[in-house]
């Protein structure tokens, strides 16, 4: 593994105790960087589809480390798998809530921040889902569309100001996530997937660590492939 230069750098990670998040949290930490995990599994425990809890969840990480550098907004869920015209609207609000608006939420609670100190680096986990569309999965696939207009419209929003945000959108990779999907659904995603095998989330790690740092100086508002070359545009 080799190492970026985050040492006196501050980060958040979403979503961070298990799988592609404690990937990039472990990646960030060995680069040097102070980390503070914003996670339903955390201690302390931090709803961030909740705009209270992400507003108290901000001003402690201010306090106990002084500014916040870098924002990955990666916590999500998967959601069921049925038909558009079968999928419950209770689901499809709740995978929308987790998935995209948390990432409003976040980032309109710490972009400020990073505004008014002139640096800032957000990631944003979107999927190829988002791209591409995956048949039952609408909400899933909707919701991490979403992720990507959203960051190409805060990145031009900020593009001037020292904070930069891009979104990646990796293929899917073996994490607990796939509890919540059917095997058939899976196998579907495995075969559109030209490397024949699942991303690994220290490949994720890899790349959103890269956007997360100060090297990264030109891009805003862009989206990264990761998708094993799935990804057609």
């Amino acid at each position: 593994m080799n190492q970026l230069d985050f040492n006196g750098r501050t980060a958040i990670v979403t979503g961070g105790i298990q799988g592609i998040g404690a990937a990039i949290v472990k990646r960030l930490e060995v680069s040097g960087a102070k980390v503070r995990v914003w996670d339903l599994d955390g201690a302390p425990k931090v709803d961030v589809a909740d705009a209270a809890s992400i507003k108290k969840a901000t001003e402690d990480a201010l306090k106990e480390l002084g500014k916040i550098d870098v924002l990955v907004n990666n916590a999500g869920v998967a959601g069921q798998n049925v038909p558009t015209v079968d999928y419950p609207i209770e689901e499809w609000e709740r995978v929308l809530r987790i998935n995209l608006t948390s990432q409003f939420l976040c980032c309109r609670a710490v972009a400020p921040h990073m505004v008014k100190a002139g640096y800032g680096r957000i990631v944003n986990i979107a999927s190829i889902a988002g791209k591409e569309g995956n048949p039952n999965a609408v909400a899933y696939s909707a919701s991490k569309a979403g992720v990507i207009a959203l960051t190409k419209s805060l990145g031009k929003e900020l593009a001037q100001s020292g904070v930069l945000v891009n979104c990646v959108t990796p293929a899917a990779a073996k994490t607990a996530i796939f509890d919540q999907m059917t095997e058939k659904h899976i196998q579907y995603m495995l075969s559109k997937i030209p490397m024949g095998r699942f991303v690994h989330v220290e490949e994720i790690a890899a790349l959103v660590c890269w956007l997360a740092c100060a090297e990264c100086s030109f891009s805003t508002g862009a989206v990264f492939d990761i998708s094993g070359g799935r990804a057609t545009y």
